[in-house]
C-alpha cells in the first residue's frame, strides 16, 4: 500500500505543535548559552523559555537517522547520499553527523585529500559568477548529502561560487516552554578525604547553585517548508523522497528518546496520534508506514544519490598549537 501524501499537495507549510511533558516530576533543564544562560523572554502569554534551539533540533533529527554501532545510516535509510570521512583506515565522522554537513572542515579544509572539494567544485561548475542556479545547487546537494536539502547548508568558501551557496532549513523545529518558573536548587561536590583542600586543583568541598525550570506547557514546534522542497525543481520522485525523509525524521524523534540532557527527559503527550495545525487534520504517519514507503522512494532516486568516502589524515591540532601570529608551531605553510 502506497503512503498517500496527496493531503500535502496544496499546502506550502506543514506545521505541528506537539505537547511535551517531563518523563518524571515537573522540573527540566533547558539549553544554556555562553554569557546568557537559559534563554527566557516575555510574550503576550507571559514568560517563555527556549528549551531547545533550531540548530540543536536539526542535529538531533540527523542523529535519529544514524546507527552509531555500524557508523552508517540506519537500515531504513540505506542508499541515501552522504559523505563518510575515514582517518588512517578507521571511521572519523560523516556529513550526517557534522553540524554544518557538507561545509564540515574535514571535507572543505582537507588539504591532504582535496578530492571531495574538487569534485564538488566540478559539480557546481558555472556558478562562480552570475545568479545562482538553484536547481543545479539542489541536484549537487542531493547527489552528495540529501540531508542538506532538509536541514540547510552554507558553503562559505570563496572558491565555491564566492561563498554564496546557501540553502535555508526546509525542516525546522524548536522546543519552547510557556508559563515558566525557576526551580532553584543546588548541591555540594564532596571531598570526603580532604574537605578543606584546594578547590582550584579539584580538591575540597565545592558548593554550587543550580537553576531548573517548571512550566505550564512545553511544546515542540515543527515547520516543514514544502514550498521550498518543490522549489528545488528536482521532480516528483525527489520531492516525494524529501517529504518522506522529513516526516520520518519527525516521527523517529518522537518515537525515540527525547532525553535532551541529564535533567531534561521529555516525552510527547499522545504520541500515537500527532495531528498537524496546517493542513488541518493531516496526521503524522506511523514509523512503520514511513519506513515501508521510504524503501521504494530511495530506490527511485538511486541514480541521483551516491555515498562518497574521503580520507582525513592530517594532524588533529588544537587551537593552542598555533603561534601568536596564527602559524603552526612547526612552521608549515598553508
Amino acid at each position: 500500500m502506497t503512503l498517500d501524501l496527496e493531503p500535502l499537495a496544496d499546502t506550502t507549510r506543514l506545521l505541528f505543535t506537539i505537547p511535551l511533558r517531563p518523563l518524571q516530576g515537573d522540573r527540566f533543564q533547558p539549553t544554556g548559552f555562553p554569557s546568557l544562560g537559559a534563554a527566557t523572554y516575555e510574550t503576550r502569554e507571559g514568560p517563555k523559555l527556549l528549551v531547545e534551539s533550531a540548530q540543536s533540533m536539526a542535529n538531533r533529527m540527523e542523529t535519529t537517522c544514524w546507527d552509531s554501532v555500524t557508523n552508517t545510516p540506519i537500515a531504513a535509510l540505506a542508499g541515501v547520499s552522504h559523505v563518510t570521512v575515514m582517518r588512517k583506515g578507521a571511521f572519523l565522522t560523516d556529513s550526517m553527523l557534522e553540524a554544518h554537513r557538507l561545509n564540515s572542515p574535514y571535507l572543505i579544509e582537507n588539504k591532504d585529500d582535496p578530492s571531495f572539494k574538487e569534485e564538488l567544485k566540478r559539480s557546481l561548475g558555472g556558478l562562480e559568477t552570475g545568479p545562482i542556479n538553484r536547481k543545479l545547487l539542489a541536484e549537487t546537494l542531493m547527489r552528495f548529502d540529501v540531508g542538506s536539502l532538509l536541514h540547510g547548508v552554507f558553503l562559505a568558501k570563496k572558491d565555491l561560487a564566492g561563498g554564496r551557496l546557501r540553502v535555508a532549513r526546509a525542516l525546522s523545529s524548536f522546543i519552547e516552554a510557556t508559563g515558566v518558573r525557576v526551580a532553584a536548587s543546588g548541591g555540594v561536590k564532596n571531598d570526603h578525604v580532604n574537605p578543606a583542600g584546594d578547590t582550584k586543583a579539584g580538591f575540597g568541598n565545592v558548593p554550587f547553585a543550580r537553576d531548573e525550570f517548571t512550566a505550564d506547557r512545553i511544546d515542540l514546534h515543527v515547520n516543514f517548508d514544502l514550498a521550498q522542497i518543490r522549489g528545488y525543481g528536482l521532480g516528483e520522485s525527489a520531492e516525494r523522497l524529501l517529504v518522506l525523509l522529513g516526516l520520518h525524521r519527525v516521527r523517529k524523534l518522537l518515537d525515540g528518546d527525547l532525553r535532551l540532557r541529564t535533567a531534561c527527559d521529555l516525552e510527547p503527550v499522545g504520541a500515537d496520534r500527532i495531528v498537524a495545525m496546517r493542513p488541518t487534520g493531516f496526521e503524522l504517519p506511523p514509523l512503520a508506514e514511513l519506513e515501508q514507503a521510504l524503501a521504494p522512494a530511495i530506490a527511485g532516486c538511486a541514480s541521483a544519490m551516491k555515498h562518497t568516502t574521503v580520507n582525513y589524515d592530517a594532524d588533529l591540532k588544537s587551537a593552542k598549537d598555533k603561534t601568536p601570529d596564527g602559524d603552526d608551531d612547526d612552521g608549515g605553510e598553508d
